[in-house]
């Protein structure tokens, strides 16, 4: 029998994130109209030109999500190996680079009149709105759900065995892939690439988190077992991820409220493309895994992986490299903004449609 390490249900953050998003989009508006100082002096306590209150904020982010992750688990790769094939195959071949085509056609070509302006960096470079938007695009599009994707696996009934060890190998996949890949498509859709920043956020946002969940997972289980660490533990960790994330998003809006005010617009808009590459992602990966005759426990998760976005990392990144205020940052938080609904969506398709697979 297999063993579930998360949660049976959703809890009150994550079944209800989309509202916590419009709620702190608000307060973020507000702050932005009636407190305009707050979030620019949070902002500037930095080094490096890193946001020291954000990096704390994104440290809460990405901890909880590394240390639920048993990498013992990998070795498992090898008795399934075409799940786990297909999805490093949809994650890093396909994905990456369906979403820069789509977000460029959308917001570059097709909404492009409807998107203008100009955009300062933090760097002092000066870029058009609409490729900042889809630099945020392009953020989320190489950065495969590790997180939420446990729990769309259980909702769906998937193999969470099989989850965990996808989890494992897409997560040490963006040690090495995440900082070239984006670097690479930044360039392409003519951004300014601080490669030392980019790089740094990998390091910050991914190998640090995970070398702290990794060894903090292995001291609590050695001297608390593993049963507190998976009941106790884990509970508390959720709401102070989502918690971390909530409090970014207030900070990110109070910068963007006048945006949002004026051209409301924008967040439709940039949902999208974003909505259209989640299905064409999970529908290709669902397809793939019939073609190759996986069972439906292993195709549900396969499938998901790649459709959801890791967005605390493309957030995470998105704010390093280009600043709060940034349309880039406004374009990730929109992923956090649909993730819910539209993943929630495609468990019930799945659900409805298990019997296209072998249940052998």
């Amino acid at each position: 029998m297999e063993r579930v390490i998360y949660e049976k249900k959703l809890n009150i953050f994550e079944r209800y994130l989309t509202l916590w998003v419009f709620i702190c989009i608000g307060i973020g508006i507000f702050l932005g109209k009636f407190a305009p100082g707050i979030a620019r002096t949070l902002e500037g306590i930095a080094i490096a030109n890193v946001s020291i209150p954000i990096a704390i904020c994104l440290f809460f982010m990405m901890y909880p999500i590394m240390v639920k992750i048993d990498f013992a688990e990998v070795i498992k790769a090898g008795k399934t190996p075409k799940p786990v094939l297909l999805t490093l195959f949809i994650n890093w071949m396909i994905k990456p680079f369906t979403m820069y085509f789509i977000a460029t056609f959308f917001l570059g070509y097709l909404f492009k009149n409807i998107l203008p302006g100009v955009e300062i960096l933090k760097d002092g470079n000066t870029v058009e709105l609409y490729r900042s938007y889809i630099s945020g695009a392009i953020l989320l599009g190489i950065a495969p759900c590790t997180a939420m994707v446990l729990m769309w696996s259980y909702l769906a009934k998937g193999n969470s065995g099989l989850t965990l060890v996808m989890v494992a190998v897409n997560s040490l996949m963006m040690l090495f892939l995440y900082a070239p890949l984006g670097g690479f498509l930044l360039r392409i859709n003519q951004m300014p690439i601080p490669w030392m920043t980019i790089v740094l956020s990998v390091i910050f946002y991914v190998a640090i988190p995970l070398a702290a969940g990794y060894f903090s997972r292995k001291w609590i289980i050695k001297y608390k077992g593993k049963e507190w660490f998976e009941r106790k533990f884990l509970r508390f960790l959720t709401p102070v991820s989502i918690g971390a994330l909530l409090v970014t998003l207030v900070l990110l809006f109070s910068f963007k409220g006048d945006v949002i005010v004026a051209q409301p617009q924008v967040i439709f808009l940039i949902a999208i493309p974003l909505f259209i590459q989640t299905c064409l992602i999970f529908a290709l990966g669902y397809i793939l895994a019939r073609v190759l005759k996986l069972k439906y426990k292993d195709a549900a998760p396969a499938a998901m992986i790649g459709a959801s976005n890791h967005f605390e990392v493309a957030i995470a990144t998105a704010t390093m490299l280009f600043g709060l205020s940034s349309g880039a940052a406004l374009a990730t938080v929109v992923g956090v903004l649909i993730e819910v609904p539209v993943m929630l969506m495609l468990v019930s398709i799945c659900k409805n449609t298990r019997h296209f697979f072998s249940n052998k």
